[in-house]
């Protein structure tokens, strides 16, 4: 009996085996199993073979990964196929995927891609019509077939499936956008403007979205943008109240560098609709930010001629003198008519609005008075008199005490600006405004010659949450640091005192000064320093070739030194925007970039030589 039941145990474990196995079986079928991933090297070196063309080696890998794969090389084997122009292996491989579902690839427009490289344009049709077929709302799926026929070199298809996904949703705005750059890419502009601008404009694309479409699409291209231009004159007429269209249409014109055309357009939406300006304001805004002055002008005079009693006149006054100021700053050898006629332009608007006194505007009106009128008085007291305007702002209030601290500095009077500074720190001690009263303050002691206590200063100042001043701060502690040899301060103490002179626009005075410090220590490391002073004081007069001439000395006898790259710099921005010679302003972004790659300044090149590279007109 022993015997009997030890014989047994060999049959009940080959039962618990087969019942296992059933078992397994059964869960095997209900269960699906990812396809075994291909070995990293065999892909890499099918990728490789590939990449150079070797299509044979390439074919070899790629059949022995899918026949070990599956689905997940079919692919690349099949573009590999396409590639090497072996259709007939192509055809083989797709027509087995034919009728299976699959969540990466559509096999049918695979297969009538290949009829269609042999000239099977029948077949190849039937299937692209079947794949059509499969449309079923699925946004998954839309997609997959619009990458099979962008694959396959099938726009008009590509176009076919976005059109009918829409018209089985029922939702034009779905792919309004994709379908737009098909249309685009095809060459149809007409038609990829109207999906995104039909029916209810505005409502789910806004014009700034437009406007980055339409220069995806049309790029400064005079064919297209006319295409453009007509578009949108149709359905302005058709719909003559509709600002959308003509806010498109004007930014057409800009495009083409049209601003006459532009501002007619805006003055005929204005009188369509019985505005008060608001329009025209808003065009002049984007006039000024491209720096096309007159027009700007013109735009705020046609509010201005609206009457005094509409509500944007004021407006427009202070505006457009802001406006002007822009185009003051902006152009070199500034005549000094212009700038009398600013300042009485001015002066009629303070008159007639004195509100402006609570606003910025009155800062540029004591700007212009001081440093451009060189009535530093009147500067003084315009901004006197916005300090104490009822509803100034307490932040605004702030910004003039730091603006009227500095004219007394320009006046020589240090310890009245030392003492607005002062109190502005005070006030303003946990802000921004306070920060930049400390620093001028610092400013104020290195003037002076007081580096020690200036130093204290900029020490706390180089932690400054404003980018810029912590940048400043850094700048003038290195240069104080750098530049006493020996516990000698002289030659530094001229240097700051020139600084001053500079700040107080006594240009002449500052230059003997600097001149005498290089005479007398020749050798001394502020000598660097003393050529970029020069070179900044060439560039406040217009002087621009002999700017370049200083600071291409320092680049050539300071290479190492901590100027060199702002040096570089400087000279690609005077001849890409004041000697308009962008070749060799290239040659300086691209020299700084390759020369000085630690430089802050490096960013900002390698965005200028992007522009210089694509222009737009």
């Amino acid at each position: 009996m022993k015997n009997m039941q030890v014989s047994m145990w060999p049959k009940v474990v080959m039962l618990s085996v087969g019942l296992m196995c059933t078992w397994y079986g059964a869960q095997a079928q209900l269960t699906w199993t990812p396809p075994t991933p291909p070995p990293v090297n065999y892909l890499e070196k099918a990728q490789g073979y590939a990449a150079v063309k070797n299509y044979d080696s390439a074919i070899y890998l790629y059949k022995k990964l899918h026949d070990e794969s599956g689905e997940a090389m079919y692919l690349p084997y099949y573009t590999t196929l396409i590639e090497a122009k072996r259709y007939k292996e192509a055809e083989k491989l797709a027509s087995s995927y034919l009728d299976k579902y699959t969540d990466k690839f559509v096999p049918e427009i695979d297969l009538g891609r290949v009829y269609k490289l042999q000239g099977k344009d029948k077949k190849a049709t039937e299937l692209f019509d079947k794949a059509l077929a499969k449309i079923n709302g699925d946004d998954m799926l839309t997609q997959r077939i619009v990458k099979a026929f962008t694959d396959a070199e099938q726009p008009e298809y590509a176009i076919k499936t976005y059109e009918q996904a829409i018209q089985r949703l029922g939702n034009s705005y779905l792919y309004c956008v994709q379908l737009g750059n098909l249309y685009a890419k095809n060459n149809q502009i007409d038609k990829a403007m109207d999906v995104v601008m039909t029916g209810s404009p505005g409502q789910f694309i806004t014009v700034d979205n437009v406007k980055a479409l339409f220069l995806q699409w049309m790029g400064t291209d005079p064919k297209k943008l006319q295409t453009a231009q007509k578009y949108l004159l149709g359905r302005i007429n058709e719909e003559p109240n509709n600002t959308y269209f003509a806010s498109l249409l004007t930014w057409i014109y800009t495009q083409k560098n049209d601003w006459d055309g532009a501002l007619i357009q805006m003055e005929a939406v204005d009188e369509r609709n019985n505005e008060t300006g608001k329009t025209l304001i808003d065009f002049a805004h984007v006039a000024v930010a491209a720096r096309k002055y007159d027009i700007a002008f013109k735009a705020y005079d046609d509010v201005i001629a609206k009457g005094a009693d509409k509500p944007l006149y004021a407006a427009a006054k202070s505006e457009k003198i802001t406006a002007r100021l822009a185009q003051l700053k902006a152009t070199p050898n500034i005549p000094q008519e212009s700038i009398t006629s600013l300042l009485k332009e001015y002066d009629e608007v303070f008159a007639l609005f004195p509100q402006n006194y609570s606003t910025p505007a009155a800062g540029d009106y004591a700007l212009i008075a001081a440093q451009y009128a060189d009535s530093v008085d009147k500067g003084i007291a315009i901004l006197q008199t916005a300090i104490k305007y009822p509803g100034t702002r307490v932040q605004q209030t702030g910004a003039f005490m730091l603006q009227l601290g500095d004219y007394y500095v320009i006046k020589g009077k240090v310890w009245d600006a030392s003492l607005i500074y002062s109190q502005v720190d005070k006030q303003f001690k946990q802000d921004m405004l306070g920060e930049d009263a400390r620093f001028r303050n610092a400013k104020l002691h290195y003037y002076r010659g007081d580096f020690e206590w200036a130093q204290s200063m900029l020490t706390v100042l180089k932690r400054s949450t404003s980018e810029l001043i912590a940048n400043d701060a850094l700048f003038l502690s290195v240069q104080i640091i750098e530049n006493v040899q020996d516990s000698n301060f002289y030659p530094l103490s001229r240097f700051a005192y020139a600084d001053l002179l500079l700040f107080q626009n006594k240009d002449k005075q500052a230059e003997v000064l600097l001149d005498s410090i290089s005479t007398a220590f020749p050798k001394h490391p502020l000598n660097d320093d003393i050529l970029m002073q020069h070179a900044k004081i060439a560039m406040k007069h217009n002087n621009f070739d002999k700017a370049i001439s200083y600071l291409t000395e320092i680049v050539q006898k300071y290479p190492e030194d901590v100027l060199a790259d702002d040096a570089v710099f400087t000279m690609a921005e005077i001849y890409n925007y004041n000697l308009g010679k962008k070749d060799s302003a290239k040659e300086y972004y691209e020299k700084l970039v390759i020369d000085f790659p630690g430089s802050t300044f490096v960013q900002v090149a390698r965005q200028k030589l992007t522009e210089l590279n694509n222009p737009v007109p």
